[in-house]
């Protein structure tokens, strides 16, 4: 993701509030993983992702973690992706297992299967830092949903977006390759407004190359734009997954964390006694607005920071003083 296609979807951001109670969300977990690493580098990850996920069950909120499979060519000729190591992977699918959390292995890249999960109505929501989830068509994009406790939750609505960019998916997908992604190369010196404009007005890549100054904006040699539009509007082929959800499993959270990667155990037993009281507390809460014939669905703001708004490019502009 380019500073210039990050910048244009923070302005022209749709915010919308998921009300998240009993709704299922992916998660891409080598992100997960690099999140707590990058908060917490004296922490293994591993405890972060333990209360992070208690975190969502006791809220009401359904995660399913997503696996990195192979990279296509064309991401490891544009990125240098480090996979994560068989132990970590391992381990990971472990905890998670205990915790009584599906988990999918992706054929690619993970927030490709997690967009491809939120199309089929398998989720509601894909938790990401990777905006490439977008272009891949995740109608609901959750950002920084992350270890830092400050962050502030931001929303992105897919629909909404192209809706106020004026475009389709096709032509969105074309702007985000002109502004560089994980697939192929970007023209050097194209900005965000100015490649929202020539989408705007040639609507592909093929007829925004002609009306440009190749001087200035000189076309990559080689330029595999096809070959990552195509990646982005075909997906994954998978089949829809079951999903299932257990309840953790006390017992071996504690004789893998604690035992085996030497975690205190008083951590542990005390965040799920929290747990399950949280729980508890949530179905006493829910039978009450059932009986009063209301209800009341847990909100992703209820517990992380959620921003309400951006700022939109014309409200810097300073106002004329008063005469």
């Amino acid at each position: 993701m380019s500073k210039g296609k990050f910048k244009l979807l923070c302005i022209h951001a749709a915010v919308v509030f998921l009300y998240s109670t009993g709704k299922v969300i992916a998660l891409d977990t080598f992100i997960v993983v690099n999140q707590f690493r990058a908060a917490t580098p004296t922490l293994s990850p591993l405890t972060g992702l333990f209360f992070r996920t208690l975190t969502f069950l006791e809220h009401g909120i359904k995660p399913v973690f997503v696996f990195d499979g192979k990279p296509p060519g064309e991401k490891k000729a544009v990125v240098r992706h480090k996979p994560a190591s068989s132990l970590q992977t391992k381990e990971c699918l472990q905890l998670l297992k205990y915790l009584g959390v599906p988990v999918i292995q992706a054929p690619g890249d993970a927030e490709a299967l997690c967009a491809q999960l939120v199309r089929e109505g398998t989720v509601h929501a894909v938790a990401s830092e990777d905006m490439d989830t977008l272009p891949f068509g995740a109608n609901i994009l959750i950002r920084q949903l992350n270890a830092k406790k400050d962050s502030e939750v931001i929303e992105y609505s897919l629909p909404k977006l192209l809706e106020k960019l004026q475009i389709g998916h096709k032509e969105f997908v074309d702007l985000c390759i002109l502004l560089g992604c994980d697939y192929c190369k970007k023209i050097p010196g194209l900005g965000p407004k100015r490649a929202l404009t020539l989408i705007q007005k040639h609507r592909t890549i093929e007829d925004v190359v002609l009306h440009i100054n190749r001087k200035t904006h000189p076309v990559p040699n080689m330029w595999k734009y096809r070959e990552a539009r195509k990646i982005f509007l075909d997906g994954p082929q998978s089949s829809a997954p079951e999903l299932i959800w257990t309840e953790p499993n006390e017992e071996a959270l504690v004789e893998f964390l604690c035992h085996t990667k030497r975690i205190k155990e008083e951590r542990i037993r005390n965040r799920m006694v929290k747990f399950r009281m949280m729980r508890e507390n949530k179905r006493e809460e829910r039978e009450k607005e059932k009986a009063e014939g209301g209800g009341k669905q847990t909100c992703i703001k209820d517990f992380f920071r959620v921003t309400r708004k951006r700022v939109s490019p014309t409200s810097n502009r300073k106002r004329p003083k008063s005469k």
